[in-house]
Protein backbone atom coordinates (compact mmCIF):
# COMPACT_ATOMS: atom_id res chain seq x y z
CA UNK A 1 0.00 0.00 0.00
CA UNK A 2 1.38 3.72 -1.00
CA UNK A 3 1.57 5.71 2.12
CA UNK A 4 -0.02 8.39 2.99
CA UNK A 5 1.41 11.58 4.77
CA UNK A 6 -1.71 13.36 6.25
CA UNK A 7 -1.44 17.11 5.71
CA UNK A 8 -1.61 19.61 8.91
CA UNK A 9 -2.37 16.53 11.07
CA UNK A 10 -1.40 18.26 14.66
CA UNK A 11 -3.46 21.24 14.06
CA UNK A 12 -6.25 19.36 12.41
CA UNK A 13 -6.81 16.77 15.10
CA UNK A 14 -6.36 19.81 17.89
CA UNK A 15 -9.09 21.81 16.57
CA UNK A 16 -11.34 19.32 15.16
CA UNK A 17 -11.81 17.27 17.80
CA UNK A 18 -13.97 18.71 20.53
CA UNK A 19 -15.92 15.91 21.84
CA UNK A 20 -13.69 12.78 22.01
CA UNK A 21 -17.23 10.55 22.58
CA UNK A 22 -19.02 12.13 19.12
CA UNK A 23 -19.18 10.69 16.01
CA UNK A 24 -17.50 12.52 12.86
CA UNK A 25 -17.71 12.43 8.99
CA UNK A 26 -13.81 12.02 7.33
CA UNK A 27 -15.33 13.60 3.76
CA UNK A 28 -11.95 12.82 1.69
CA UNK A 29 -11.12 9.19 3.29
CA UNK A 30 -8.18 8.88 0.73
CA UNK A 31 -5.29 6.22 2.13
CA UNK A 32 -6.91 6.89 5.72
CA UNK A 33 -4.04 9.11 6.90
CA UNK A 34 -6.38 11.59 8.81
CA UNK A 35 -9.17 9.04 9.78
CA UNK A 36 -6.66 6.58 11.61
CA UNK A 37 -5.59 9.49 13.77
CA UNK A 38 -8.58 11.22 14.90
CA UNK A 39 -10.32 7.64 15.69
CA UNK A 40 -7.13 7.05 18.14
CA UNK A 41 -8.28 10.73 19.77
CA UNK A 42 -12.04 9.36 20.49
CA UNK A 43 -13.55 6.90 23.18
CA UNK A 44 -14.41 3.68 22.90
CA UNK A 45 -17.67 4.74 21.96
CA UNK A 46 -16.75 7.87 19.36
CA UNK A 47 -17.58 6.38 15.48
CA UNK A 48 -16.03 7.84 12.14
CA UNK A 49 -17.93 7.47 9.11
CA UNK A 50 -15.02 8.01 6.03
CA UNK A 51 -16.51 8.91 3.01
CA UNK A 52 -14.62 9.30 -0.62
CA UNK A 53 -15.39 9.16 -4.69
CA UNK A 54 -12.44 7.02 -5.13
CA UNK A 55 -13.29 3.12 -5.03
CA UNK A 56 -9.84 2.73 -4.75
CA UNK A 57 -9.32 4.58 -1.32
CA UNK A 58 -12.28 2.81 0.21
CA UNK A 59 -11.00 -0.81 -0.37
CA UNK A 60 -7.45 -0.08 0.42
CA UNK A 61 -8.42 1.61 3.65
CA UNK A 62 -10.16 -1.77 4.65
CA UNK A 63 -7.00 -2.96 6.23
CA UNK A 64 -5.74 0.53 7.08
CA UNK A 65 -9.05 1.25 9.84
CA UNK A 66 -9.33 -2.91 10.27
CA UNK A 67 -8.43 -2.32 14.18
CA UNK A 68 -11.42 -0.31 15.04
CA UNK A 69 -13.56 -2.39 13.82
CA UNK A 70 -16.72 -0.92 13.65
CA UNK A 71 -16.02 2.13 15.23
CA UNK A 72 -15.00 3.14 11.37
CA UNK A 73 -17.56 2.68 8.56
CA UNK A 74 -16.27 3.19 4.65
CA UNK A 75 -18.62 4.61 2.19
CA UNK A 76 -18.05 5.21 -1.54
CA UNK A 77 -19.31 8.84 -2.54
CA UNK A 78 -18.98 12.54 -3.19
CA UNK A 79 -18.92 14.37 0.10
CA UNK A 80 -21.18 16.49 -1.47
CA UNK A 81 -23.70 13.98 -0.67
CA UNK A 82 -22.86 13.25 2.54
CA UNK A 83 -25.96 14.34 4.07
CA UNK A 84 -27.78 11.82 2.30
CA UNK A 85 -25.05 9.13 2.43
CA UNK A 86 -25.13 9.56 6.00
CA UNK A 87 -28.86 9.25 6.69
CA UNK A 88 -28.80 5.74 4.81
CA UNK A 89 -26.79 4.50 8.21
CA UNK A 90 -28.88 6.08 10.66
CA UNK A 91 -26.78 9.18 11.45
CA UNK A 92 -28.35 12.38 10.64
CA UNK A 93 -26.31 14.37 12.77
CA UNK A 94 -22.33 14.35 14.11
CA UNK A 95 -19.83 16.31 15.96
CA UNK A 96 -17.22 16.64 13.58
CA UNK A 97 -16.76 16.91 9.73
CA UNK A 98 -13.31 17.19 8.02
CA UNK A 99 -12.50 17.63 4.13
CA UNK A 100 -8.70 17.80 3.09
CA UNK A 101 -9.37 19.01 -0.90
CA UNK A 102 -7.86 18.27 -3.63
CA UNK A 103 -6.01 14.95 -5.20
CA UNK A 104 -4.02 12.67 -2.87
CA UNK A 105 -0.58 11.81 -3.68
CA UNK A 106 -1.28 8.39 -4.09
CA UNK A 107 -3.33 9.15 -7.14
CA UNK A 108 -0.72 11.02 -8.57
CA UNK A 109 1.59 8.79 -7.93
CA UNK A 110 -0.55 5.92 -10.17
CA UNK A 111 0.21 6.66 -13.51
CA UNK A 112 -3.43 4.46 -14.82
CA UNK A 113 -5.22 7.53 -13.13
CA UNK A 114 -4.18 10.09 -15.21
CA UNK A 115 -3.83 13.05 -12.89
CA UNK A 116 0.28 13.61 -13.35
CA UNK A 117 2.05 14.10 -16.44
CA UNK A 118 5.36 13.17 -14.38
CA UNK A 119 4.39 9.57 -15.89
CA UNK A 120 2.53 8.07 -19.05
CA UNK A 121 -0.85 6.85 -18.75
CA UNK A 122 -4.49 7.48 -20.02
CA UNK A 123 -5.77 10.60 -19.96
CA UNK A 124 -8.50 10.09 -17.20
CA UNK A 125 -8.59 11.90 -14.04
CA UNK A 126 -11.78 11.29 -12.40
CA UNK A 127 -11.94 10.55 -9.00
CA UNK A 128 -14.44 8.24 -9.17
CA UNK A 129 -13.83 6.06 -12.67
CA UNK A 130 -17.15 4.48 -12.05
CA UNK A 131 -19.03 7.50 -13.52
CA UNK A 132 -18.36 10.48 -15.56
CA UNK A 133 -16.34 11.59 -18.61
CA UNK A 134 -12.63 11.36 -18.73
CA UNK A 135 -10.13 14.08 -19.11
CA UNK A 136 -9.43 12.79 -22.48
CA UNK A 137 -13.69 12.97 -23.39
CA UNK A 138 -13.36 16.76 -22.70
CA UNK A 139 -9.94 17.97 -23.89
CA UNK A 140 -11.38 16.12 -27.17
CA UNK A 141 -14.47 16.97 -27.21
CA UNK A 142 -15.46 20.37 -26.18
CA UNK A 143 -15.03 23.64 -28.14
CA UNK A 144 -11.92 25.79 -27.99
CA UNK A 145 -13.67 28.24 -26.20
CA UNK A 146 -15.00 25.87 -23.47
CA UNK A 147 -11.41 24.24 -22.90
CA UNK A 148 -9.83 28.32 -22.84
CA UNK A 149 -12.69 29.24 -20.38
CA UNK A 150 -12.54 26.16 -18.44
CA UNK A 151 -8.07 26.25 -18.34
CA UNK A 152 -8.30 29.68 -17.25
CA UNK A 153 -11.14 29.80 -14.28
CA UNK A 154 -9.58 27.03 -12.65
CA UNK A 155 -6.22 27.08 -13.37
CA UNK A 156 -5.41 30.85 -13.63
CA UNK A 157 -3.69 30.22 -16.87
CA UNK A 158 -3.15 33.40 -18.75
CA UNK A 159 -2.26 31.62 -22.04
CA UNK A 160 -5.57 29.53 -22.03
CA UNK A 161 -6.64 30.62 -25.46
CA UNK A 162 -3.53 29.94 -26.99
CA UNK A 163 -3.20 26.25 -25.05
CA UNK A 164 -7.02 25.87 -25.94
CA UNK A 165 -6.28 26.20 -30.07
CA UNK A 166 -3.47 24.12 -29.58
CA UNK A 167 -5.46 21.33 -28.28
CA UNK A 168 -8.00 21.57 -31.19
CA UNK A 169 -5.20 21.46 -33.97
CA UNK A 170 -3.41 18.36 -32.00
CA UNK A 171 -6.74 16.57 -32.05
CA UNK A 172 -7.08 17.04 -35.78
CA UNK A 173 -4.31 14.25 -36.04
CA UNK A 174 -6.18 11.57 -34.19
CA UNK A 175 -7.83 11.72 -30.31
CA UNK A 176 -5.17 12.87 -27.72
CA UNK A 177 -5.66 9.84 -25.07
CA UNK A 178 -1.78 10.12 -23.00
CA UNK A 179 -0.67 12.20 -19.74
CA UNK A 180 2.56 12.54 -21.34
CA UNK A 181 0.78 13.52 -25.16
CA UNK A 182 -1.20 16.01 -23.94
CA UNK A 183 1.44 17.52 -21.28
CA UNK A 184 3.92 18.44 -24.56
CA UNK A 185 0.77 19.96 -26.55
CA UNK A 186 0.29 22.96 -23.82
CA UNK A 187 3.85 22.91 -22.92
CA UNK A 188 4.96 23.82 -27.08
CA UNK A 189 1.91 25.89 -26.97
CA UNK A 190 3.02 27.40 -23.32
CA UNK A 191 6.75 28.02 -25.00
CA UNK A 192 8.87 25.41 -22.84
CA UNK A 193 9.92 25.43 -19.43
CA UNK A 194 10.61 28.88 -17.61
CA UNK A 195 11.25 27.85 -14.58
CA UNK A 196 10.91 24.44 -12.06
CA UNK A 197 7.46 24.45 -12.84
CA UNK A 198 6.19 22.60 -15.85
CA UNK A 199 4.36 24.83 -18.46
CA UNK A 200 1.16 22.27 -18.27
CA UNK A 201 0.69 22.33 -13.91
CA UNK A 202 -1.79 25.23 -14.14
CA UNK A 203 -3.54 23.15 -17.44
CA UNK A 204 -3.77 19.79 -15.72
CA UNK A 205 -4.87 21.22 -12.38
CA UNK A 206 -7.71 22.93 -14.31
CA UNK A 207 -8.90 20.07 -16.53
CA UNK A 208 -9.18 18.14 -13.50
CA UNK A 209 -11.41 20.35 -11.19
CA UNK A 210 -13.43 20.12 -14.35
CA UNK A 211 -13.57 17.06 -15.00
CA UNK A 212 -14.28 15.94 -10.92
CA UNK A 213 -16.88 19.21 -10.52
CA UNK A 214 -14.77 19.99 -7.66
CA UNK A 215 -15.66 23.46 -7.02
CA UNK A 216 -18.95 23.22 -7.18
CA UNK A 217 -18.92 19.84 -5.04
CA UNK A 218 -17.00 21.72 -2.93
CA UNK A 219 -19.67 24.56 -2.46
CA UNK A 220 -22.36 21.74 -2.02
CA UNK A 221 -20.17 19.47 0.61
CA UNK A 222 -19.71 23.13 2.78
CA UNK A 223 -23.13 23.47 3.40
CA UNK A 224 -24.26 20.03 3.68
CA UNK A 225 -21.38 19.24 6.43
CA UNK A 226 -22.56 22.12 8.43
CA UNK A 227 -26.16 21.20 8.48
CA UNK A 228 -25.19 18.27 10.00
CA UNK A 229 -23.06 19.59 13.03
CA UNK A 230 -24.44 19.69 16.52
CA UNK A 231 -24.36 22.37 18.47
CA UNK A 232 -20.55 22.67 19.61
CA UNK A 233 -19.92 20.27 16.70
CA UNK A 234 -17.17 21.59 14.30
CA UNK A 235 -15.98 21.80 10.55
CA UNK A 236 -12.13 21.71 9.36
CA UNK A 237 -11.29 22.04 5.75
CA UNK A 238 -7.86 22.23 4.17
CA UNK A 239 -7.61 23.56 0.74
CA UNK A 240 -4.41 23.92 -1.51
CA UNK A 241 -4.98 26.84 -3.63
CA UNK A 242 -6.82 30.21 -3.75
CA UNK A 243 -9.92 28.92 -5.46
CA UNK A 244 -10.93 26.78 -2.94
CA UNK A 245 -9.83 28.55 -0.19
CA UNK A 246 -12.00 31.28 -1.30
CA UNK A 247 -14.71 29.06 -1.62
CA UNK A 248 -14.53 27.88 2.28
CA UNK A 249 -13.49 31.50 3.61
CA UNK A 250 -16.99 32.56 2.10
CA UNK A 251 -18.91 29.97 2.99
CA UNK A 252 -17.69 30.39 6.81
CA UNK A 253 -18.18 34.17 6.66
CA UNK A 254 -21.58 33.72 5.62
CA UNK A 255 -22.68 31.68 8.50
CA UNK A 256 -20.81 33.23 10.88
CA UNK A 257 -22.66 35.54 13.38
CA UNK A 258 -22.33 39.18 13.06
CA UNK A 259 -23.52 41.68 15.44
CA UNK A 260 -25.11 45.21 13.44
CA UNK A 261 -26.07 48.11 15.59
CA UNK A 262 -29.42 49.75 15.07
CA UNK A 263 -29.94 53.71 14.60
CA UNK A 264 -32.70 53.38 16.95
CA UNK A 265 -30.74 51.66 19.55
CA UNK A 266 -29.60 47.89 20.16
CA UNK A 267 -28.22 45.56 17.60
CA UNK A 268 -29.27 42.28 15.75
CA UNK A 269 -27.66 39.52 14.73
CA UNK A 270 -26.93 38.79 10.80
CA UNK A 271 -25.92 35.63 9.37
CA UNK A 272 -26.89 32.66 7.19
CA UNK A 273 -27.84 29.42 9.01
CA UNK A 274 -26.55 27.19 10.47
CA UNK A 275 -24.90 30.07 12.67
CA UNK A 276 -20.91 29.29 13.63
CA UNK A 277 -18.39 31.35 15.25
CA UNK A 278 -14.49 30.98 13.57
CA UNK A 279 -12.20 28.74 15.91
CA UNK A 280 -8.90 30.49 13.64
CA UNK A 281 -9.56 33.90 12.20
CA UNK A 282 -6.52 33.05 10.16
CA UNK A 283 -5.45 29.78 8.13
CA UNK A 284 -3.54 27.81 9.55
CA UNK A 285 -0.08 27.09 7.75
CA UNK A 286 2.02 24.08 7.80
CA UNK A 287 5.23 24.76 9.56
CA UNK A 288 8.91 24.76 7.92
CA UNK A 289 9.41 21.51 9.65
CA UNK A 290 6.24 19.66 8.29
CA UNK A 291 6.82 21.33 4.28
CA UNK A 292 10.74 19.27 4.38
CA UNK A 293 8.71 16.14 5.69
CA UNK A 294 5.74 16.44 3.40
CA UNK A 295 6.06 19.44 0.12
CA UNK A 296 2.35 18.84 -0.55
CA UNK A 297 2.00 21.02 2.45
CA UNK A 298 3.40 24.24 1.45
CA UNK A 299 0.27 25.67 0.07
CA UNK A 300 -2.29 23.38 2.61
CA UNK A 301 -4.51 26.30 4.25
CA UNK A 302 -6.66 25.18 7.48
CA UNK A 303 -10.08 26.92 8.26
CA UNK A 304 -12.24 25.82 11.38
CA UNK A 305 -15.71 26.70 12.53
CA UNK A 306 -18.18 25.61 15.34
CA UNK A 307 -21.73 24.99 14.79
CA UNK A 308 -22.87 27.78 17.13
CA UNK A 309 -26.36 28.19 19.60
CA UNK A 310 -27.70 31.99 19.07
CA UNK A 311 -30.52 32.88 21.38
Amino acid sequence: MILHVPVLLKGTLELLVANPAGIYIDGTLGRGGHATEVLKCLLPEGRLIGLDRDADAIEQTAETLAAFEDRALRIHGNFSDMKELCERVGVTSVDGVLLDLGVSSPQLDVAERGFSFGKDGPLDMRMDQTQGRSAADWVNDEDAETLADVIYRYGEERKSRRIARAIVDAREAGRIERTLEFAAIVEKAVGGRRGPTHPATKTFQALRMAVNAELENLEIGLESGLSMLREGGRMAVITFHSLEDRIVKNCFKRHTVKRESLQQGGERLIFEEPAVRLINRKPLTATTNEIKNNPRARSAKLRVVERAFVK
